[in-house]
């Protein structure tokens, strides 16, 4: 294994299970890059409703580096807000180059700041911290990067340092468009057909010892009756009965503005009208239109979607009953009590999609999913409250209560 083709070389596993066997993961080469992404002030955006146009941006960044860099060869992970991509010391200029063009077109197109960075992974180890990967199999060739150790965590926090950051910041001043080829957001909100869409981020404490991952999924199970291992979890929010697209959809000016430099052309526009058309009139008919298989692809879509990661975090988009959004808070607040994790949950009647499509005729897909209301976003906020309220020390019981 080399060190440039050393994600494209690991080994996949398709037992979601597996995100807890901490001697399965491989050590990210010395020489790596994380490209960090982040929205600032995403919470206002958020506030303000704008929570689609903080995902899009999000998965832009994704787009942009996978599109330069080689889609297999990178691992990535999409945090709401943002995004963190990992890539080898070869790919820097072109990354920056990426990175730039994203951070620019964000304030063009969305008038939003995306703060960019290209933290070495050599760095992050010499201050203690550490990135291990693995690779789940989403179907045949669709793969999300797992990750282990907190090397992620500390380059979130150095990119949000001003002083720590000015190290690493991208210095590209008339940085080239980027290619966002495969980008789209054209699906509808996706409504829950169980209740509730809960976004949920999660993380054992030193205190639940090395079986601490498989203690919570497996109180997932028992308290919540949520198998969030299981090849299908029926809580996964993307499911066929849901999937809606409008003839004229609701982010046509959004995602044209990206598409288009920040001034929706009438040819993206008109194009998107097209695409949307021939896809509405695919999956009606179940006629193949060009690369498009749309019964293929329907089910290829509710596969490859990313409601269940690890980054050292365990993060859910579920869609459950009301009683199990019950069950769930309780059984968390108890474990947060007892110094087993810590956690943050938010709570919405919708999910958002956002899609990247580098290959429709080899089935190259994956699909980005949030609540509908800021999602992950907000609860990283929620999760950083009370991590902040343990570092303090305040007690468990007092932190637990809601912010």
């Amino acid at each position: 294994m080399t060190d440039e083709d050393f994600y494209l070389d690991l080994p996949g596993f398709a037992d979601f299970s597996g995100v807890a066997d901490g001697l399965a993961y491989a050590a990210v080469p010395n020489g790596w890059l994380v490209a960090a992404a982040d929205i600032v002030r995403s919470t206002e955006a958020i506030a303000a409703g704008r929570y689609k146009d903080v995902n899009m941006i999000g998965v832009a960044v994704i787009s942009a580096l996978l599109n330069r860099l080689g889609r297999d060869r990178l691992p990535f992970v999409f945090g709401g807000d943002g995004a963190m991509v990992l890539l080898p010391a070869s790919g820097r200029h072109v990354a920056a180059e990426a990175l730039a063009g994203v951070a620019r077109l964000a304030s063009q197109a969305a008038g939003l700041e995306l703060r960019v960075a290209l933290i070495p992974v050599s760095d992050l180890r010499a201050a203690g911290a550490d990135i291990r990967l693995r690779k789940f199999e989403l179907s045949p060739g669709n793969f999300l990067a797992m990750v282990s150790g907190d090397g992620l965590m500390l380059a979130e926090a150095w990119l949000k340092d001003g002083a720590r950051a000015a190290r690493y910041r991208i210095e590209t001043l008339d940085p080239p468009p980027p290619d966002l080829t495969g980008f789209s957001c054209r699906w509808e909100p996706l409504r829950a057909r169980h209740g509730r869409i809960v976004s949920l981020m999660a993380r054992p404490t030193g205190a639940a010892g090395p079986t601490g991952l498989t203690r919570l999924m497996q109180g997932l199970g028992d308290y919540v009756g949520v198998d969030a291992a299981a090849p299908e979890p029926v809580e996964a929010p993307v499911q066929d009965e849901v999937l809606r697209m409008q003839a004229i959809p609701g982010t046509l000016l959004p995602e044209t503005r990206l598409l288009s430099g920040g001034s929706p052309s009438i040819f993206t526009i008109l194009r998107t009208l097209v695409v949307v058309a021939l896809v509405r009139l695919s999956r009606w008919s179940g006629l193949a239109i060009g690369p498009l298989k749309p019964r293929r692809y329907m089910r290829e879509m509710q596969l490859n979607t990313d409601f269940r990661k690890f980054d050292d975090t365990l993060r859910l988009v579920l869609d459950v009953t009301t009683a199990q959004a019950e069950a769930l808070k309780a059984f968390l607040a108890e474990e947060y009590r007892l110094g087993h994790l810590v956690y943050g949950l938010t709570e919405a009647e919708e999910a958002l999609m956002t899609c990247y499509v580098s290959d429709f005729a080899a089935s190259q897909h994956v699909h980005f999913v949030d609540g509908a209301n800021g999602g992950l976003a907000l609860a990283a906020r929620d999760f950083k409250q009370r991590q902040q309220a343990l570092a303090s020390g305040h007690s468990f019981d007092a932190a637990a209560k809601p912010a």
